[in-house]
């Protein structure tokens, strides 16, 4: 069964890979949070998964640690361009 979470996890990273590639390649900074996103979801995922194949302590802290820094970049990235927008119309805030 171990082998099996651990295939899962690499399959995950894979494919966490390849999307990033192709967020990555677009022009907008959008394209730029997805791709954010995804290796934080992604990265979760597979972490999860090892921790759960191996048994190592702490790894699921670490899932937990990077699921707080993704949520936190999407805050961060919706703060600045409602700046960003404001300032283009002149808006001081």
């Amino acid at each position: 069964m171990n082998d099996v979470l651990l295939a899962a996890a690499g399959i995950t990273l894979l494919t966490v890979g390849a999307g990033l590639a192709r967020v990555l390649s677009g022009a907008r900074e959008v394209d730029g949070l997805m791709a954010v996103q995804l290796l934080g979801t992604g990265g979760i995922a597979a972490l999860l998964l090892a921790a759960s194949a191996t048994g190592v302590a702490g790894v699921e802290n670490v899932a937990l640690g990077l699921a707080l820094l993704a949520s936190f970049a999407s805050v961060a990235f919706v703060n600045a361009s409602r700046t960003q927008r404001g300032s283009d119309r002149g808006e001081n805030r």
